[in-house]
């Protein structure tokens, strides 16, 4: 079996690219310059951006961010531009950055003021925000000017971070400014959600993508925080909008081998790519790491998936995506290890959903490594991460989903959980892949769904619910909105996990699977696990021949005999059919 060339990867990169359907790819000013920026140094990074190859492997922004103001006219409402960094305005730029074929961005606050107004003493960042100017401002920047793509920050509309004391309402804003970007015309705009934490689900129908976390900074412990806030978070990354992890700080400090887990993990969780270092100086190893087609590959993948977590191995995270086909015999996993010493892993190839032997490529190194049979042992250094692409003989079905890759409609970050009884996702030493789901219930909209739970054939299974719960608490089973029971849950402690089993039916195809109380709190969720109901009948992924082995859906291999009419017994009270 044959891992993709790297012709064929490139080919596919640069027809994604412009396809633009995946997260963002580009350059940000705000890292290394913040608000002191000005014409020349913008159109400089345009410059080094297509001289240095960066522009043919995909990334094709150069984003303005804050620090162009120059004020407003309060009786015209026109934003005035600052008058020494940008003499000449801003459409001169946009235009010398789209002459090079590329995409430009801009900046802008859903409040009054900036963040460097308040924070870099930015004085003529002054009243220059969408705040009373939403449609003048969406007009001026995207049909006036051209941009492509729009930051907007908060600080303006955040009490403690602006001078005014604005207090004002995330979804409003937000959902304003979207609208007012779409009477433009422009259906093309990408905005960016800069709320700083992730505002809640309603996000993901007005902006293309949204920060899940504080600003990043340039060392291991903002990167590894960022990491671990957006290990759950796959769930909400779906229909091509996107979880941002920030702007990436790779090419500054930090060693390169915390630099390759940075870009790695941002490309398999599929986060929008800025770059934040000095392209006109960039190292020579930062470049080669940006410009690895492999790895941008996973972050611009069709299927616009965020890798999800399905194990955690001596204190390793393994996390798993499609690619290329929903399904497929393809995957993309990562092994990450945040800690500060050398660990070893092992990766089972039935955790990841494939059976037979899996052809593994080295997406860092660029090479095949080779064939397995049954899983595959890496060592990982401290801070480090190992990216393949595994390539299996057969699918398997899915049968364990853990409760940090399901969708809590509810879910949100800006205001306190317990007081606004919307659920959370916890690490939790207890749990199989170190989290777990708590705080749901109390409302209809505050659950737990598995809105991608795959069954090859459809029928009856086994669903075994790991749980944790101190006392009597119930949840309202549903499948494909239709309930199946309400059921009592205590496992005697509120530090001890304890199983219990449901009998569901699934169609074949995609279901989703829900847990809810509308009145009161639920039990905390480890993970669901999914075992077909009878174990007599199940369709094998291939016609079996004289020489080679048969596995059930599940890998099991059979060792049964078939009977004339194709059914293989095994243990006495086992029956499989192939097809």
């Amino acid at each position: 079996m044959r891992i993709k060339t790297t012709l064929a990867i490139a080919l596919t990169v640069c027809q994604m690219a412009v396809a633009q359907n995946g997260p963002t790819m580009g350059w940000s000013s705000w890292n290394t310059y913040g608000v002191n920026i000005n014409e020349q140094l913008i159109k400089r990074q345009a410059d080094a951006m297509v001289s240095k190859g960066l522009k043919d492997v995909g990334f094709d922004h150069i984003n303005i961010d804050d620090g162009f103001f120059g004020g407003r006219n309060s009786e015209t409402g026109e934003l005035l531009i600052h008058p020494t960094r940008f003499p000449n305005g801003l459409k001169v730029v946009a235009d010398y950055i789209h002459a090079k074929g590329l995409k430009a961005g801009i900046y802008s606050d859903a409040g009054c003021n900036t963040c460097g107004n308040y924070y870099n003493g930015d004085k003529l960042s002054v009243n220059v925000g969408f705040y009373h100017y939403d449609q003048h401002d969406a007009d001026f920047y995207f049909n006036e000017c051209g941009f492509d793509f729009i930051k907007v920050d908060f600080c303006g509309g955040d009490a403690p971070q602006n001078s005014q004391r604005l207090a004002l309402d995330p979804q409003e804003r937000y959902t304003a400014i979207s609208q007012a970007i779409k009477n433009t015309g422009r259906e093309d705009v990408r905005l960016n959600v800069c709320r700083w934490n992730y505002p809640g689900t309603w996000v993901h129908d007005i902006a293309f993508s949204w920060r899940t976390t504080h600003d990043i900074n340039d060392s291991w412990g903002s990167v590894k925080g960022i990491l671990a806030e957006n290990l759950f978070m796959s769930a909400y990354c779906y229909d091509g909008h996107y979880n941002d992890m920030d702007m990436l700080e790779v090419g500054r400090s930090m060693p390169l081998e915390e630099d390759k887990t940075h870009f790695g993990m941002w490309c398999i969780m599929s986060s929008p790519l800025l770059i934040g270092c000095d392209l006109s100086n960039i190292k020579p190893a930062t470049l080669a790491l940006l410009k690895n087609q492999e790895l941008i590959a996973l972050n611009q993948d069709p299927l616009c998936l965020q890798a999800y977590i399905v194990g955690f191995v001596n204190g390793c995270h393994i996390l798993v995506k499609d690619i290329e086909t929903l399904y497929g015999t393809r995957r993309a996993f990562a092994v990450y290890n945040p800690n500060d010493t050398q660990r070893k892993a092992k990766v089972t190839f039935s955790d990841l959903d494939l059976g037979g032997a899996v052809t593994l490529r080295d997406v860092f190194m660029k090479e095949d490594i080779g064939t397995f049979d049954t899983d595959y042992e890496v060592t990982v250094p401290a801070h480090g991460t190992r990216i393949y692409i595994a390539e299996g003989e057969r699918r398997l079905e899915r049968c364990r989903y853990e409760a940090e890759t399901a969708y809590i409609s509810d879910y949100q970050e800006l205001k306190n959980n317990q007081s606004e009884r919307t659920g959370i996702y916890e690490s939790s030493s207890n749990c199989s892949a170190g989290y777990k789901a708590g705080w749901l219930g109390c409302s209809e909209q505050n659950d737990l769904q598995w809105r991608n739970v795959y069954s090859m054939e459809g029928g009856d299974y086994t669903l075994e619910i790991a749980y944790i719960s101190g006392e009597n608490r119930n949840i309202t089973i549903s499948v494909n909105g239709k309930k199946v029971q309400t059921t009592s849950f205590n496992s005697g402690d509120w530090q001890k996990t304890a199983k219990k089993n449901v009998t569901i039916h699934l169609e074949k195809g995609n279901n989703i699977i829900r847990f809810s109380n509308a009145s009161s709190w639920m039990p905390d969720i480890d993970y669901i696990h999914l075992t077909p109901l009878s174990t007599a009948i199940r369709t094998i992924t291939r016609q079996p021949t004289s020489e080679s082995p048969v596995y059930d859906l599940q890998g099991r291999k059979i060792s049964g005999k078939p009977t004339n009419n194709g059914i293989y017994i095994e243990g006495g009270n086992k029956v499989i059919r192939h097809r």
